[in-house]
């Protein structure tokens, strides 16, 4: 499967990443560790004063933005359909897709652009506490088939699937189109949430699915890694169960291949891991390479965001993920 220009749709956030000291804050407002909690602006606001005093940092965020600001800088051909209010934070987001040469698709609302907490546990994991703003105005209406003239996929963050019209027009339209559809599972709680409607639209839609272990087994029912695989892969093209440390089940054709991961020099924060391991595998896809190269890929991208707090790569950080992505290519590395 080839597919070369990818068009994602998603939350436009603004990513505030703070590093705790210790968990006693998601006790203290009975958050799940390591999940995606949607909440009001005031309760964000009063969360995010708990923790004053506390280093954190500024960033842009969105799960399926992430994934696509990530394979620009690898090199594909991209673009992004997001909201965002007619503030400076949403002139800031356009902005820095412009400059990274994607295509954006934004629309504007009078309400306050997005933001997002990512609450980084000592162990490197995070909790996000998001407040969606202008990016939940996003409305089924606003999607149209001419947005997606020229692309060959559409590339969904699970987050979005709590708006169930808004997925189903995007979804509906791009087949419609003859594209491609991918799609993120994005956190298990969200998955629990939406199971019914996620499963519906996976068997009737979606050509490629990523999930993590916990997303896998929400999803399928199913405990061991393995056996969700086999659950997800009966409903798409290409099913990919992130395993941890063990690196990632890939299946397709009935084949499953095993790959790796890249070894991080530290593990500073997951934030972001899993969208820039599908922006690795997305890449790879948009170069025809194999499902083991884009897998590579894939670990090769996701162990680089783990080195840093947040999203942002360094540009020397950049330049080494594309050398090894180059060996990738040429048969020089493989997991």
């Amino acid at each position: 499967m080839q597919i070369k220009k990818t068009i994602g749709i998603g939350n436009a956030l603004t990513d505030m990443l703070v590093n705790l000291d210790n968990d006693s804050v998601l006790e203290k407002y009975n958050i799940r560790k390591g999940s995606m909690s949607l909440m009001s602006s005031e309760l964000q606001t009063e969360i995010s004063k708990s923790l004053s005093g506390l280093p954190y940092s500024l960033s842009l965020g969105g799960s399926a933005d992430n994934t696509i600001r990530a394979m620009a800088k690898l090199g594909a051909q991209v673009g992004f359909i997001g909201k965002v209010g007619l503030d400076t934070t949403g002139d800031f987001f356009v902005q820095a897709l412009e400059n990274l040469s994607i295509d954006p698709h934004i629309l504007r609302s009078q309400s306050r652009s997005g933001k997002c907490v990512s609450l980084i546990s000592k162990d490197g994991e995070r909790t996000m506490l998001t407040h969606l703003g202008a990016a939940m105005d996003l409305v089924a209406e606003e999607i149209i088939a001419k947005t997606f003239e020229g692309y060959d996929c559409l590339y969904i963050e699970g987050y979005l699937v709590q708006n169930h019209a808004l997925i189903e027009k995007a979804v509906k339209t791009a087949k419609e189109c003859g594209m491609r559809v991918a799609i993120d599972l994005a956190s298990f709680n969200v998955v629990e949430e939406n199971l019914e409607f996620l499963r519906r639209i996976a068997k009737e839609y979606v050509d490629i699915i990523f999930a993590n272990e916990d997303e896998a087994k929400a999803f399928s029912g199913e405990k061991e890694p393995v056996n969700a695989l086999q659950y997800i892969s009966q409903m798409c093209d290409i099913a990919v169960v992130k395993i941890g440390t063990r690196g990632a089940l890939i299946k397709s054709e009935g084949e499953v291949t095993h790959v790796g991961i890249m070894a991080a020099a530290q593990r500073l924060d997951t934030t972001g891991a899993g969208d820039f391991y599908a922006a690795g595998f997305m890449y790879g896809l948009s170069m025809g390479l194999s499902l083991r190269k884009c897998g590579t890929i894939g670990a090769m991208a996701a162990g680089k965001v783990i080195e840093i707090v947040g999203t942002t790569l360094s540009e020397s950080a950049w330049q080494d993920l594309n050398k090894l992505v180059k060996g990738v290519i040429t048969d020089q590395y493989l997991f």
